[in-house]
């Protein structure tokens, strides 16, 4: 086993393991819980925006042999994500019409249907996570680390709301974090299929960066910013400044 796959497996493990966090979550009150939620999302801002320009853009315009084909695969990456994200949602809306023209069964036994969607979408964004840290570590590991570190800066609030919402869909805590550690362990799915046939498809490496890119470049500006942008407090408005620009910072100096 080289390097590379010793650097990838860790690095998609310890993203894996993320998904535990709601255990911790529970130890802290609302006030607090908020406050952690609020300083992690402006950090993964940062780090998103940075591992996206300052890392995979330049390294597949630079491996690329047609940089037009770039451009055009980070717009595809930008506009997948966003199709995705109208389908989940359509879905989510659907769920929720669904079970208001149904006949509700005991709140003790009943499992919201919305549930099962929560864990199939997780499951789809942890592959395509998997699949990211694979491809950067095939650039190299300086790369594998940087995008490690703005999916676990994206993931560890992530997770937490997906374990929030699995246990208002009806399960219980342990089941809630038995089926969120399963989804996230998905993602290894991805990073194995990359690293296998990865040399197969060399040719194609830069236009996976690209779309990586693409996908991270939309997180964040289009589900992360617009949260942070939710409070006008000149406080809070100074420490999101200064936990984006520290995101930036990690993803300059790898």
């Amino acid at each position: 086993m080289n390097k590379i796959t010793v650097y990838a497996f860790i690095s998609v493990f310890i993203v894996s393991l993320i998904s535990i966090i709601g255990v911790f979550a529970l130890s802290l009150n609302q006030k607090a819980l908020n406050k952690s939620i609020f300083l992690l999302v402006s950090l993964a801002v940062g780090a998103l925006f940075g591992d996206a320009i300052i890392h995979l853009i330049p390294d597949a315009f630079e491996s690329a042999e047609n940089p037009a084909s770039v451009s055009l695969f980070i717009i595809i990456g930008i506009i997948s994500f966003f199709v995705l994200e109208k389908f989940l949602r359509w879905s989510h809306s659907h769920e929720h019409d669904y079970e208001g023209a149904e006949c509700y069964q005991e709140k003790t036994n009943a499992v919201k249907p919305i549930g099962s969607l929560i864990i199939v979408s997780d499951s789809i964004h942890n592959i395509i996570d998997g699949i990211t840290i694979g491809v950067s570590y095939l650039i190299n590991i300086e790369i594998g680390i940087a995008t490690t570190v703005a999916i676990i800066l994206h993931e560890i609030p992530q997770e937490i709301s997906d374990f929030a919402l699995l246990i208002h869909a009806g399960y219980s805590k342990t089941k809630a974090l038995l089926l969120n550690f399963v989804s996230s362990f998905i993602a290894v799915v991805g990073t194995i299929t990359v690293l296998v046939f990865g040399s197969s498809f060399e040719s194609f490496m830069p236009l996976m960066i690209a779309f990586a890119a693409g996908g991270f470049l939309y997180i964040a500006g289009s589900d992360l910013v617009p949260e942070i942008q939710k409070t006008s407090d000149l406080k809070d408005s100074l420490q999101q400044f200064i936990a984006i620009i520290i995101g930036i910072a990690i993803n300059y100096n790898l």
